[in-house]
């Protein structure tokens, strides 16, 4: 007969042989990856959340100084900076460094996808549902219409793209736009951590005047002449799916433009104060 310890280790392998079927055959079968992914996008958010809330009480001393609704934002914008990073990354490897959408490859730009590229939408998708649900339940302190209208623009694109397959190049494209949060982000941060007139906000503002303008307007004229030189192949997509192509970054260009007249404001006000 088998000893407590021998039945104790098949007891465990079951288990695990249980658990790595369980994973391979749903949460990362083709069908289901994107959904894994939305899920550990706000398995993400969560994690990034609650993270930055330790960190700040434990090496900021300020920190426990902010009003509820300053440490909710303080918070939440921990958790955006970790989203953008992320999807920067991968969205940069995937529009420039990976073949998935090179013009080598036969078959039209618009319709490729992988499970990797699927996998980060979901993420994503997971990050703009936090987010906007956080927008809405602490409203309007997290940001206005204008931020509700930016979400859920990007939401329904990320997951048309993620769920169609159709245009991901041109959704990758516009999330490489998310490069300019975490200086966004550091801007607050010193701002609500009382460091307007520090040499690290000067440099925080030119240095996100330059990233905005090389994310949020140069690479979306490029998307638009991208879009041009492959009309051919864009029209073959779905109705809806040319609409989101030509509508969202038509109308994030503009929101892009109007921010970017602020910030170039916020700059000068600021050069001229050290004059």
């Amino acid at each position: 007969m088998m000893d407590l310890s021998t039945t104790s280790v098949l007891a465990a392998k079951a288990y695990k042989y249980k658990a790595e079927s369980l994973v391979k055959e749903y949460l990362l079968a083709d069908s289901y990856v994107s959904y894994t992914a939305v899920l550990g996008g706000i398995l993400m958010c969560k994690m990034a959340y609650d993270i930055t809330s330790l960190i700040s009480s434990l090496y900021y001393k300020g920190y426990g100084s902010l009003t509820k609704i300053q440490k909710l934002e303080w918070n939440n914008r921990g958790m955006s900076t970790v989203h953008a990073i992320f999807i920067t990354v991968m969205s940069v490897y995937l529009v420039f460094f990976s073949n998935l959408f090179s013009d080598q490859l036969d078959g039209p730009v618009t319709f490729r996808s992988s499970n990797l590229s699927n996998f980060t939408l979901g993420v994503s998708v997971g990050y703009f549902i936090t987010d906007l649900a956080m927008i809405f339940w602490a409203y309007p302190s997290l940001g206005g219409m204008e931020y509700v209208l930016h979400h859920m623009l990007s939401l329904i694109s990320i997951f048309y793209a993620m769920y169609s397959g159709e245009g991901q190049l041109y959704t990758y494209m516009v999330l490489i736009s998310e490069t300019t949060t975490p200086g966004i982000n550091l801007r607050w941060f010193l701002d609500t951590a009382g460091m307007k007139k520090s040499k690290a906000y000067l440099v925080n503002g030119v240095a996100m005047f330059v990233a905005w303008l090389v994310a949020r307007i140069i690479l979306f004229v490029y998307l638009f002449y991208h879009i041009y030189f492959h009309y051919d192949q864009v029209k073959q997509m779905h109705t809806f799916s040319c609409i989101l192509i030509f509508a969202v970054p038509t109308i994030l260009l503009v929101m892009n433009t109007m921010w970017f007249a602020k910030i170039l404001r916020g700059l000068k006000k600021t050069l001229a104060k050290r004059q």
